[in-house]
């Protein structure tokens, strides 16, 4: 089992697998809208200057999210990307 992280604390190349999204209501039901459900795999692209937002690949498709949003997200790291 990989180290469990907040999807804001990943690193540039980081990868791993959605495991919880902890928002409720509209912002959760959007979040799970956009493809981020747990099981998904996903690999931080890139970041913002200021590091927000946060470009995401998953599913075959760049996603970027605020780090509002990033901070409901929990993933837990591939074997090859422990912290």
């Amino acid at each position: 089992m990989g180290t469990i992280v907040n999807l804001r604390r990943m690193r540039l190349d980081q990868s791993g697998v959605i495991r919880a999204i902890s928002a409720q209501g509209e912002l959760g039901r959007r979040i799970r809208d956009m493809g981020l459900v747990p099981g998904t795999e996903i690999t931080v692209i890139g970041r913002a200057p200021l590091k927000d937002p946060v470009a995401l690949r998953l599913k075959g498709f760049t996603l970027t999210l605020r780090n509002s949003e990033a901070d409901y997200i929990t993933v837990e790291l591939a074997d090859s990307d422990l912290v």
